[in-house]
């Protein structure tokens, strides 16, 4: 067997303590992560929604393309005009979708071949109302002027901060009061929180009660608005 050479000698036996120390912080690290609680918390805030959003339309029926985008167009620009009359704020009004379509006759088959009738032409906004006590009188104003597709409605909080705040203290609260009990279950002692995740907290309608405002000529269920959080904590078992 060859003898070492003596250059070689002390870079073996550095590795090897390197080695050993890497080692031991793995299995230390690994027994730490073992004496470990790890738990999750959700909180949940609920407040009476003070804004809506809603999408709504124009669709039109027409021998040509062109005729049946005028239409809707014309009906659109009055229900603009009827909004703004109204008090919406040019920032709270968005067009989402202008579509134009034919209109096939036999596209299941016959005796004649397939062919184009007319086009149908679609205009769609999306409106934020902020005065929420205002909303049916808005619906029926929208309607008035020549809506006929209404495809949805969504209740929400024009500042949601606060709500979201207040849930994700509440999260972090369940989280703690979970992770005493489980220490205390366990009979050992609850250590330093050391690390804290959180997992979401995002608004969320839900339809609760109706609440139709007076002179509302379109009842709405206004419900509340959900806020809910989720926490993930790790806290160490003390010695």
């Amino acid at each position: 067997m060859q003898s070492i050479k003596a250059g070689r000698m002390p870079r073996l036996i550095g590795a090897l303590v390197a080695m050993a120390v890497a080692f031991g912080a793995t299995a230390a690290s690994a027994q730490d992560a073992m004496r470990q609680i790890t738990v999750s918390g959700q909180g949940s805030v609920s407040a009476s929604p003070d804004m809506a959003s809603i999408t709504l339309g124009v669709t039109e029926e027409a021998p040509e393309a062109r005729e049946a985008m005028q239409l809707a167009s014309a009906s659109v620009a009055a229900i603009l005009a009827r909004l703004e009359a109204l008090g919406i704020a040019d920032s709270d009004v968005q067009t989402r979708r202008l579509t134009v379509n034919p209109v096939w006759s036999n596209r299941r088959g016959g005796e004649e071949p397939p062919r184009i009738t007319g086009f149908v032409a679609s205009n769609t906004l999306s409106v934020r109302i902020r005065d929420l006590p205002r909303l049916g009188e808005v619906l029926d104003q929208i309607l008035s002027e020549g809506a006929n597709n209404f495809s949805r409605l969504q209740f929400s909080l024009q500042d949601p901060d606060p709500l979201v705040n207040d849930a994700r203290r509440d999260a972090v609260k369940d989280a703690m009061a979970k992770a005493a009990l489980y220490a205390e279950a366990a009979g050992v002692t609850l250590g330093p929180l050391q690390s804290l995740t959180e997992q979401g907290g995002n608004p969320r309608p839900m339809m609760m009660e109706m609440a139709a405002a007076r002179d509302m000529s379109v009842p709405i269920a206004k419900g509340e608005v959900t806020v809910q959080a989720l926490v993930t904590m790790v806290f160490s078992i003390a010695e």
